[in-house]
């Protein structure tokens, strides 16, 4: 352990110490009496076992009780245990050493290679997203190593996309893909509520050796309490944060916004509040929009790239948690189910994704070969019905022969393997070929 290490554990001893006991504890929440005028929403607190400790958060306040929520299992608590509460705001202290590593939703390292470097720097684990009025605007494009993204929904360095997708449909491929060959300095990835046995296959397989160099990976699996999902979100923001404020350009790829949505949920109606659409308690489109906004670009000429899944209830679009992400989010990818069902990777729709950063990032040439391409696919699927029961007969009308005679080609550009990449130049060139 290094000296600088041990002198910011050292610092972040506490000299005064707040503390109360566990009064009654329901359902996940634990009402704490004691001191509760120095102490606020969102600090940390320290519950007091016969075996060690756990750590909590305080969610809210009931007249003179604390409402605290544990980061683990209520197991070993007991009315009359000690909680301890921290007067500080949490921070983290990230620095170039934690590329290559794999955390927990409190910064901590769950890779098994050691103690984590401490940087110099305090990063709040909630901090508030920069000044609309101070960011810089967003810049050049970027390649994200997949043909269909950088020609008809080309990305821009600090731009917020949504990936919305069922269960099944390739989201997580396409995610990989993301991390693998978007042009950036830093990978941030945020696991958040993921199946337990895909943490490995996603570090291993999906990243691999050199993929992990570049990257932090924070995960918090679904077994995990609502809190630590939670927390994971906002650790992996914070993480991307400071990359970004050192004038990097930071890919951050969080998976998902639903469950992060659910576990704000969970904490919601535990404290009180009341259900509304779907269940989903207002604090949830409000958390949604503070974790979102804080990715983009900085002050500086960092900035952070972001890609948000939604894992959409039921196949449906429309649903509370992707109607929101997608009005805040600066575009959206639509994954389809029948796209997959046919083979056909990645299974974009095309039609129903939108870059909101297209048309001005683009030359008038390619503004002109995306917007026919768009005709061609937009053509043949209103016509796909009678396409395939041969109701249509060829000569009817001169653009749907067109748009059949492209479809093919247009289709089989729109694929491609998982380890295939193709930078902008490649993409736009494919499509020119087919399209003159």
């Amino acid at each position: 352990m290094s000296l600088l290490t041990v002198s910011k554990l050292i610092e972040k001893v506490p000299t005064i110490i707040l503390y109360g006991v566990v009064r009654s504890i329901q359902g996940l929440l634990i009402r704490v009496a004691g001191n509760n005028t120095h102490v606020s929403v969102g600090v940390q607190c320290r519950i007091q076992l016969l075996d060690g400790e756990m750590l909590g958060e305080i969610v809210g306040f009931e007249d003179d009780l604390v409402l605290v929520m544990p980061y683990g299992a209520l197991d070993g608590i007991h009315p009359g245990t000690r909680v301890d509460f921290e007067l500080q705001d949490s921070v983290l202290n990230p620095c170039e050493g934690w590329l290559g590593r794999v955390l927990n939703g409190l910064g901590e390292p769950v890779d098994g290679l050691g103690l984590l470097p401490q940087g110099n720097e305090d990063v709040l684990v909630r901090a508030q997203p920069p000044s609309a009025h101070q960011r810089h605007k967003v810049s050049e494009r970027i390649g994200v190593g997949l043909k269909a993204v950088n020609t008809f929904l080309t990305v821009c360095r600090g731009q917020r996309l949504g990936v919305f997708a069922g269960s099944g449909v390739g989201k997580s491929m396409l995610l990989s893909m993301l991390a693998r060959y978007t042009q950036c300095d830093v990978c941030v990835i945020g696991l958040i509520g993921e199946r337990g046995r895909e943490v490995r296959e996603f570090i291993e397989d999906t990243l691999g050796e050199e993929g992990l160099k570049k990257s932090v990976m924070i995960v918090a699996t679904s077994d995990e309490s609502p809190l630590m999902r939670r927390r994971a979100a906002y650790t992996t923001m914070a993480v991307a944060e400071y990359y970004r404020n050192q004038g990097l350009s930071v890919l951050c790829l969080m998976d998902s916004v639903t469950r992060l949505a659910m576990a704000q949920r969970e904490i919601g109606l535990s404290t009180g509040e009341p259900p509304t659409t779907k269940g989903y308690t207002p604090s949830v489109f409000v958390e949604l929009a503070r974790v979102l906004e804080r990715a983009g670009p900085g002050i500086n000429q960092g900035d952070i790239t972001a890609f948000f899944t939604v894992l959409v209830d039921g196949d449906d679009h429309n649903e509370p948690i992707a109607d929101a992400v997608r009005g805040i989010l600066d575009g959206h990818i639509v994954l389809e189910r029948a796209i997959a069902e046919r083979g056909h990777y990645p299974a974009i729709n095309i039609l129903k994704s939108l870059s909101r950063m297209v048309p001005a990032c683009h030359s008038p040439e390619e503004q002109s070969m995306v917007i026919q391409a768009r005709q061609y696919l937009s053509i043949y699927e209103d016509m796909a019905d009678m396409i395939r029961l041969g109701a249509y007969r060829h000569g009817s009308n001169a653009q749907v022969d067109e748009a059949i005679t492209m479809n093919p080609k247009l289709m089989a550009f729109l694929g491609q393997h998982h380890k295939e990449s193709f930078d902008l130049d490649q993409s736009f060139s494919q499509l020119r070929e087919i399209i003159t």
